[in-house]
Parts: structure tokens; sequence; C-alpha cells
């Protein structure tokens, strides 16, 4: 996951080298719709990225059609093993653009502790600790991929419970009812479950808590295996499988806002980057991201090819 920082910084950056050695260019017949007009980025050659899961490689596909309706020749060299190894492509110049978290750049990357709560003011802070790095980060989408707990609809209806305050009073009233699936890294994380219980005056019995892979949690939690799963608030599962998701109403939990973080180099080349890239990044939000995850996650639809139909649908980009 986005997150997941477990090799070493070595193994991640070998890892990112040979991500690049491979790539194909994008050659999706496009042209301008209501972004792209005049073709402002024809005669740039970019290359877009992005790390290996569903949404990031809807996301570089986003960026690489937007970029070729814009006119430009498009190098698709997404679905970069690990977190770091394709913000490095980005700042070396390796890549010209991906579309990042911010929570993960200002906890991951660029070393902080504490999230900042404001979406807003956590993009700025990000924005301007990576302008020293050569990467320039644009104004950010509704498109929070952050943790969540979540519980299936008939558990939703017998406790009732819409907010994880609302799970901590009923771990104090019915301990016996609060049963969670998690991560192990999830289960360890400062800005995971024990985070989470400190600042919620939560506490979960060890007995009620099992670890398990990601994937499993959602069909656990599906059936009532355990009552609340932690889930990722942009996966495509939450929806296909009518999962309530318990509201985070202390604001916990990091922000992990998706932007375009672009090289500074390219950007200053390249201006209208930004204009063409704007419109999009605004129509993301997380009920898009969970319907165009789950076409892939459950529909088993290609990623570039659910990108492509949305970028149609909205009207950004036109058939060729």
């Amino acid at each position: 996951m986005k997150r997941a920082v477990a090799l070493t910084g070595v193994v991640l950056l070998l890892a990112s080298a040979c991500g690049l050695t491979s790539g194909s260019p994008m050659v999706d017949d496009v042209r301008p719709g209501s972004i792209g007009a005049g073709e402002p980025l024809k005669g740039a050659s970019l290359t877009v990225t992005s790390k290996e899961f569903t949404e990031q490689l809807i996301l570089g596909a986003i960026m690489g059609i937007a970029f070729e309706a814009a006119g430009a020749d498009v190098l698709d060299r997404t679905g970069i093993q690990g977190s770091i190894g394709a913000r490095e492509a980005v700042k070396s110049g390796d890549a010209d653009g991906m579309y990042e978290y911010t929570g993960t750049a200002w906890i991951t990357y660029q070393g902080n502790s504490e999230p900042i709560a404001d979406p807003r003011a956590q993009w700025e802070a990000v924005r301007e600790a990576d302008l020293r790095n050569g990467l320039t980060w644009l104004p950010p989408a509704a498109l929070n991929n952050t943790y969540a707990l979540a519980m299936n609809a008939a558990n939703a209806q017998k406790y009732g419970t819409k907010t994880l305050s609302d799970v901590a009073a009923l771990s104090k009233s019915d301990p016996g009812a609060v049963t969670l699936c998690v991560e192990s890294e999830f289960a360890n994380r400062a800005d995971g479950l024990p985070g989470m219980e400190k600042a919620y005056g939560m506490s979960v019995p060890a007995k009620n808590i099992t670890q398990m892979d990601t994937g499993i949690i959602y069909t656990q939690v599906k059936k009532g295996s355990c009552t609340y799963g932690e889930v990722f608030t942009t996966d495509g599962r939450i929806r296909s499988m009518n999962l309530a998701v318990m509201r985070d109403d202390r604001k916990f939990f990091p922000n992990y806002n998706a932007a375009p973080e672009i090289n500074s180099k390219a950007l200053k080349k390249w201006p209208a980057i930004e204009k063409v890239l704007d419109p999009v990044t605004k129509k993301l939000n997380n009920t898009v991201a969970q319907e165009l995850n789950a076409r892939v996650d459950v529909d088993g639809e290609d990623p570039h090819q659910v990108a492509l139909d949305w970028m149609k649908a909205e009207g950004f980009v036109k058939e060729g």
C-alpha cells in the first residue's frame, strides 16, 4: 500500500530504477474535449508514473490521457513497486509527473510525525517543503485515500454507530461487540490502531483484534466475522459490499488527498500542465474513486481502459 515503507532506501531506489527500464508510449486516440483546447502541450514528450496499486494505476492513466489530449507524446511508466520509487522518478526527472498523496509526502517523505488536520493546510505545507526538492504540487483533489473503520449493513443497523466516537462508546458499554479485523501494519502504527485508540479513549482487548491481509478484511467484514474492519476510504469494495464507513469525527487519521506532483523543471518548460490537469483533479473525489477502483478490483477491468472511459464520460477528452 501507499504508506508501507518496509524495504530499505537502497532496495527501493534499486526497485525504482528497475521500474523505469520499462515503459511504452500511450497511444489513445483522443483529442481535446473540455481540456487541452489548442493543444498547449504539442511538442512535449512527457513521462507519467505511478505506484503499483489499482487507484494509482488509474490516476496515472488519467494524467497521461489528459496530456495526450493536450498534444503531448506520453510515455507510460506507471506501476512502480513501493511508495518511494515513483516519487524518486519524478524528483530525478526520469518521469515528469504523478498523482501523489499529501499525507504520504508529509509523513513518509518529509519526515513529520504529526499530520495537519486541515486538508488545504496539509497540502500547502507539503507543497512548500517539496519546492526545495524540485517538485511542484498542483492543487489537490477532494479524493482522500485514508484509513477508516467500516462494518456491514446488518451490524450498522444493529449497533447504530456512525462515528469513531460511537465505536469508542460501544467499546465501553458492550466490550464484546467491538471486534476488529486489521492489517499488521495498522495494528502497530502510531497513525493506526494504537493512535486511534488513544485519540478516542478506546481500549479494545487483544483477543478482539485479528490481523490479516487487506483483501481478506473486506470479505470478513461483509460476512460479519468481525464487527469492524480497517479499510481505505476510496476502495471500491466499500460500495460493492455495501459497507458503512465510520466518520473520523476527531480528525485523527492524516489527510491523504491526491494531487499532481510535477517535476518543477518540466512544469517550468510546459506551464500549461497545470491548466490541463486542474479541471480533472477537481472532479476526483472518494465516490468517483470507489466507482473506478471497483471496476478494476471487483469487475476485473483494465485500469487504463477504466481511466479512458471516465475521461470520455466526463467530456474531458473526445475520441480522435
